[in-house]
């Protein structure tokens, strides 16, 4: 079994090696995304960001990990703009604004812990 492949559950992938960058695919003009753990305590979830797609400005109740899995990306945080690439990572405070935008294509993986 290709466990690389884009349709892969966690219950595939969890206990094996896994391309993260892999499991999910960009689209035109889109912003996808694919939660692979999603649990009480928190969840993971992987975007694939088109060029100048994004999220506009948020805040979460709480703590966010992002690291980039291939591409650029602009994060701002609290209205400080970060400049991230690959094998870069931000964390996004709770409850501070943030947003997100594709400098070119981009893929993340997001881990949001709950408090």
């Amino acid at each position: 079994m290709d466990i690389n492949r884009k349709r892969a559950k966690m219950e595939d992938i969890a206990g094996r090696v896994a391309n993260l960058a892999g499991l999910i695919d960009y689209q035109d003009k889109a912003v996808v995304s694919r939660a692979i753990i999603n649990k009480t305590a928190g969840t993971v979830t992987l975007f694939a960001f088109d060029k100048k797609q994004g999220l506009s400005t948020h805040a979460a109740p709480f703590d966010a990990l992002v690291c980039i899995l291939d591409g650029k990306a602009d994060i701002t945080i609290s209205g400080k703009t970060f400049h991230l690439k690959k094998n870069d990572a931000i964390i996004m405070p709770a409850n501070k604004p943030h947003s997100l935008k594709a400098a070119r294509k981009f893929k993340m993986m997001l881990v949001m812990v709950k408090k």
